[in-house]
């Protein structure tokens, strides 16, 4: 159940990271409330997440994820480099994320 949890944190990661986008700096009230409320959550799944697995696998796995969420929808969403170069940064992180978790007891 714990990589389950630490799934949906990096998701909620994701999320949060986006949505501050969207805050225009906090400044925007229902983006912000959002904001904030899937950093709550994402908090809240990686502390269950923690409850079975080392602080260093999770820890990197979650901002990894957030990392890779957030440079993708950035692509999608913002049209930001599609850069071969960083692309295959991305897909190095992702490498480390498996890595990670394969080695994971």
């Amino acid at each position: 159940m714990a990589w389950f949890y630490l799934f949906i944190a990096g998701l909620l990661e994701v999320g949060w990271a986006i949505g501050m986008k969207y805050t225009d700096g906090f400044t925007r009230f229902w983006p912000s409330v959002g904001t904030i409320a899937a950093m709550i959550v994402s908090f809240a799944f990686l502390s269950q997440a923690l409850k079975s697995l080392p602080i260093g696998t999770a820890y990197a796995v979650w901002t990894g994820t957030g990392a890779v969420g957030t440079v993708i929808l950035g692509i999608v969403l913002f049209r930001e480099s599609r850069d071969p170069v960083r692309l295959l940064c991305v897909f190095a992180i992702v490498a480390g994320i498996l890595g990670l978790k394969l080695t994971s007891k």
